[in-house]
């Protein structure tokens, strides 16, 4: 895998922040420029049948990655667009989803630290009645007891983080959902930092709804999202903020007749964007190629070789098989300062979260780097 960093366009030095957003694929320029620009400039508005193949091909793709049918995904601009969608889609239905009496407040249960953007979609609902319950920051996010105690009667829906932004904890997903599909609660995943680094079976997890992104470890760039909706609940959702492409037939024109579209892509909307699924297409597509397995091996390997001068060193123990592709390490503030510094002289690109540093370990990234990265600790 050390000749996989040929297949990315790098910045110059170490770059450990595949967390915030993935390389560019060295074929990203051509294959957009194929797929989309020479069409659009070819055919104008005759361009529409072949842009409408990058968003199967974009599916396809998906499905491939996670074991699941193509029908199954819909794009979304990101992860926060589609939890808005999928709760809004529950309000109609609220007596078909759940076996309790319809309440006032519809909870939503998330771990503190889930990306907070989540928190915010909860919280801008309000009006529809939902409302945003918490598992304390310092709970573990795979401690089920906590979990149990949190799925309280008034708890509509769960929100699972598979990998945790800031900690990198890898979320136990099944054992999770298993508790919720007890409690009658639905289950919605965040794959955005895990989707493309550690491998994903929906079937296993046996969800409701994931929602990703394609910016981070997939190297599709920004704009381009996805959820996925169980296919066995989709006929109960109602899109709130539908359009033409979320009807059966969108080229129907018949402005008094609307069927939902049987799959998820009932909630697309309006006219579809297409360059952020051309650009992110190339990157889904070159980790297909490679393989979650294999990148997640190859990550797994290069974390082993920091933490092995590092360990010492750390505040708070990390466990590889407990993390996704991202070392979040704590140190005293002594340290982190000398750390950050070394880091930066070393031209290593990476971030700092309170008093923590982010650095992340993509196919892209070498043997070499690692041990130069566990040199760096070892002189601290």
């Amino acid at each position: 895998m050390q000749d996989a960093n040929h297949q990315f366009s790098l910045p110059k030095g170490m770059y450990l922040l595949s967390h915030s957003v993935g390389c560019m694929p060295v074929l990203t320029r051509s294959l957009v420029g194929q797929t989309y620009f020479e069409p659009w400039q070819q055919k104008g508005g005759d361009a529409w049948p072949q842009w409408l193949t990058i968003i199967e091909q974009f599916c396809h793709e998906l499905g491939s990655l996670f074991n699941a049918s193509a029908a199954d995904f819909c794009p979304q601009p990101s992860v926060s667009s589609g939890l808005n969608q999928y709760l809004q889609s529950l309000r109609c239905v609220q007596s078909k989803n759940t076996n309790r009496p319809a309440t006032h407040k519809r909870t939503v249960l998330m771990h503190a630290s889930a990306f907070p953007s989540l928190g915010f979609v909860v919280q801008g609902l309000a009006a529809y009645g939902f409302e945003l319950k918490l598992i304390e920051k310092d709970i573990d996010p795979n401690d089920i007891a906590a979990w149990q105690a949190h799925l309280t009667e008034d708890v509509e829906v769960a929100m699972i983080t598979h990998v945790h932004s800031n900690s990198g904890v890898l979320s136990n997903v099944a054992d999770i959902s298993a508790l919720c599909r007890a409690k009658n609660t639905l289950t919605v995943v965040d794959v955005a930092q895990s989707a493309g680094v550690v491998p994903i079976d929906i079937a296993v997890w046996d969800v409701d709804v994931i929602l990703g992104s394609c910016v981070k470890w997939l190297c599709g760039g920004p704009g381009a999202g996805f959820m996925w909706v169980n296919p066995k609940h989709i006929n109960a959702l109602e899109p709130k903020q539908i359009g033409w492409f979320s009807h059966q037939n969108p080229f129907e024109f018949d402005i008094e007749h609307f069927a939902f579209a049987d799959a998820a892509k009932r909630f697309w909307g309006g006219t579809p964007s297409i360059l952020p699924y051309a650009t992110a297409l190339v990157g889904v597509q070159q980790i297909n190629q490679i393989g979650s397995q294999s990148l997640f091996e190859h990550s797994k390997t290069l974390q082993r070789v920091v933490l092995a001068d590092a360990a010492e060193h750390l505040l708070t123990p990390i466990d590889v098989e407990k993390v996704g592709g991202t070392l979040s390490v704590h140190l005293s503030k002594p340290k982190l300062t000398e750390l950050e510094r070394a880091l930066r002289q070393a031209g290593a690109y990476f971030d700092r979260r309170g008093d923590c540093l982010r650095l992340s370990w993509h196919i892209y990234n070498t043997t070499q780097e690692a041990q130069r990265v566990a040199q760096i600790f070892k002189s601290l």
